[in-house]
């Protein structure tokens, strides 16, 4: 354990950033995998309102530094995809 009192913050500050950080990512893998589990249903209407969802927390993950911009691109496109598949 650091002796320092800035050292000690510092600990501090870099727990509670890391439990923000992943209560962020994972509900953004949550609302993922709702949006895959609405199109193995072939719910297609609510799969396109989970998409938007879905869509949103990535884009607060890149924003917030969490994913790499390319990564949530991707993320993007895929669940788009899919997500067009289904009503086509």
């Amino acid at each position: 354990m650091a002796n320092i009192k800035s050292a000690i913050k510092r600990v501090r500050t870099s727990n509670d950033s890391r439990a923000h950080n992943i209560s962020i990512k994972t509900d953004m893998r949550s609302q993922i995998k709702r949006v895959e589990s609405l199109v193995e249903s072939k719910d297609a209407e609510n799969a396109k309102s989970a998409l938007e969802t879905a869509v949103q927390k990535i884009d607060k993950a890149v924003q917030k530094g969490l994913i790499h911009q390319n990564k949530g691109n991707r993320q993007k496109s895929r669940l788009a995809k899919k997500v067009n598949e289904l009503s086509a």
